[in-house]
């Protein structure tokens, strides 16, 4: 008998699947069959702009692939300056929330969406994704995934995309990296800071200066050719080495040091804006620091740069991909990548994993700039209990806190992808 009911059982429900939508018009019983039914997955949420307290895992419908997409059951999320951004809503046009951050991931494919080519089920997989990759599952359209390769981990893969493409498009596509130039990069201990220093490695005698806080200098020192602390007047020190100054200027933090980079550059250099992290002191959104930042930023004279034959120019990953349509371009920069990372020229430097539970601690130390290389969300690690009560009090506590010029000898300037 027991045997017989749950074959009933079964087929009751092979039943209520096939005819899911007549049912649910005929009575409620099977609605709440089916709503019992329904998969949920662990996403970070962003419930308003503005501090940590903002930010909570919640349970979540998972989602499932439309056409061209593939489902990726996550495994880790890279953490970047432009999440602070988003949380803040310090971003132009930003989206409605609640919603989910995050624009990178890798994982595994879990299901394929109709007219998909080129990937199975079971494939290793990173990923950007337009909002949406800190959560357990996400889905995203093919043209922004890329298998993983064998000896690479997940927290490697979901340190690479946004990093290593920002650094090679910057380096390769707009600036022209030759042999023999000289490149000035800032948050040299950061993710594209140390993704710049190893493209840059791959290129014969180029020579790369660097800023970043000082206690970082022992650990990146071999990275970089001449290293400064980010409070000193580099200017000036790297003009004693290179009285012409230098070929390119990647800049992620604007503000003073635009004009300062434009004036280290020799002619026919180039400079690039990639971000504007002096521009965010506090926790939330502080327009006092924002217009004194932005006062800071000198005036771009087009005459001047003409006179000078000096190029100035701006780069933004996310919008090329997502807004300008341009996935094709970056599919072609991460096959040369990942060719450089199996010929092991290459390799994505991992500061610290956090627990998705743990995102506030790990947005609150990328705000501190205390970490080197990229800090990744493991959707699989337990949190620390301890760790997160300390470190979520003395965040909260300081919310609207400015960062004062000389103060914080622990924070360094980190990229902002915008």
């Amino acid at each position: 008998m027991a045997k017989e009911g749950a074959q009933r059982a079964e087929e009751t429900e092979q039943m209520i699947e096939k005819e899911g939508g007549k049912e649910a018009a005929e009575g409620s019983s099977a609605g709440s069959l089916r709503a019992a039914d329904t998969k949920e997955m662990r996403a970070v949420v962003l419930s308003a702009f503005g501090g940590l307290n903002k930010l909570r895992v919640s349970k979540k419908a998972m989602p499932e692939p439309q056409e061209g997409e593939l489902k990726i059951r996550v495994k880790a999320c890279g953490l970047n300056f432009i999440d602070l951004m988003v949380r803040q809503g310090n971003i132009d046009n930003p989206p409605k929330t609640p919603l989910v951050p995050g624009f990178e991931c890798s994982g595994i494919v879990e299901a394929l969406g109709d007219s998909v080519k080129g990937f199975e089920i079971g494939d290793r997989v990173m990923a950007f994704v337009n909002y949406n990759a800190w959560a357990e599952v996400v889905c995203t359209p093919a043209e922004f995934v890329y298998k993983i390769p064998d000896d690479m981990s997940f927290s490697e893969a979901a340190a690479f995309p946004m990093n290593f493409v920002t650094a090679y498009m910057m380096l390769f596509e707009v600036a022209n990296l030759r042999e023999g130039m000289s490149v000035l990069v800032h948050s040299a201990g950061g993710g594209v800071g140390q993704a710049v220093a190893q493209l840059c490695s791959t290129i014969p005698n180029v020579t790369v200066f660097g800023t970043a806080s000082s206690f970082k200098h022992e650990a990146i020192k071999d990275s970089v050719t001449h290293l400064f602390d980010r409070n000193a007047d580099y200017v000036q020190e790297i003009k004693r080495i290179s009285t012409e100054g230098v070929d390119i200027v990647l800049d992620c933090l604007c503000g003073e040091n635009t004009g300062k980079g434009l004036s280290l550059l020799k002619p026919l250099g180039t400079y690039i804006l990639y971000g504007s992290s002096n521009m965010v002191t506090g926790e939330t959104k502080s327009f006092f620091s924002f217009a004194k930042s932005w006062w800071q930023v000198e005036k771009v004279n087009p005459i001047k740069l003409y006179e000078e034959n000096k190029v100035i120019a701006g780069f933004s990953l996310l919008n090329l991909l997502f807004k300008q349509n341009r996935g094709g371009l970056i599919k072609g920069v991460m096959d040369k990548l990942l060719n450089l990372y199996n010929n092991k020229k290459i390799k994505p430097v991992v500061d610290s994993l956090w627990a998705l539970e743990e995102v506030k601690e790990a947005m609150q130390r990328i705000h501190d700039r205390g970490n080197i290389g990229k800090l990744i969300l493991d959707v699989e690690k337990a949190p620390t209990p301890l760790m997160a009560n300390d470190s979520t009090e003395t965040s909260e506590a300081g919310e609207e806190e400015e960062d004062h010029e000389g103060d914080n000898e622990n924070k360094e300037r980190m990229p902002f992808i915008q």
